[in-house]
């Protein structure tokens, strides 16, 4: 299981953002990447994750640095108590091929199992971690997400995210609980943005302009 918060904040808060992190001592920073997601639906319409009943997503993502080259598959849930706590409790399984292989898995996906592509969106990353919590700033073309997600196999999951929110002055009861795409869409139909399946900096975007 996966165990995280999340919240939104506007572009130009991504330097004050960082610089909170960076006073933390026993946090590592890792490099800034780029990032490429791309998320499938399965063949069979009656069996799609986007149903209620499943409610699941299926990416392939890209991770480059100038030292990092990565590719992963995921699965990623929301199960029926994900938001029944302050902190999302989701179903995630995650599996890493080597770089050089995603042409061939995306031809196995696209050509052979004929997964329909949904949806895409690109990214910057930054994450700063140590033996007990991972926190990413994820520069989005419509905003900056701060996500908290436990990563100790010994200690309380929801307990450890609950402390950083403490450590880092955040409202736990204002974590924004559901994905990053439910998210974009209700920007753009707040502001009137065009909906893209494909999202990149290169687009129209909206934009977060307060805290939620």
């Amino acid at each position: 299981m996966e165990y995280e918060v999340r919240y939104y904040y506007s572009r130009e808060k991504l330097d004050s953002i960082i610089e909170k992190l960076k006073e933390k001592n026993n946090l590592i920073m890792g490099e800034r990447c780029y990032e490429k997601t791309c998320q499938y639906d399965h063949p069979c319409e009656e069996m799609s994750f986007y149903t209620k009943k499943i409610d699941g997503r299926f990416r392939i993502r890209i991770t480059k640095s100038n030292t990092i080259a990565k590719c992963k598959v995921s699965w990623k849930r929301r199960i029926k108590t994900t938001t029944l706590n302050n902190v999302n409790e989701e179903e995630e399984v995650e599996l890493e091929i080597k770089y050089k292989e995603y042409e061939n898995l995306l031809f196995l996906v696209n050509s052979v199992l004929k997964m329909k592509s949904v949806e895409s969106y690109e990214r910057y990353r930054t994450i700063f971690f140590n033996d007990e919590i991972e926190i990413s700033i994820d520069e989005y073309p419509f905003g900056i997400a701060l996500e908290i997600e436990n990563k100790s196999k010994t200690k309380n999951p929801q307990g450890i995210v609950e402390k950083w929110t403490k450590l880092l002055d955040l409202d736990i009861k204002k974590a924004y609980r559901l994905s990053w795409d439910d998210k974009y869409t209700q920007l753009c139909r707040e502001q009137n943005v065009e909906i893209f399946k494909n999202v990149s900096f290169e687009l129209p975007m909206p934009q977060v302009f307060d805290e939620v």
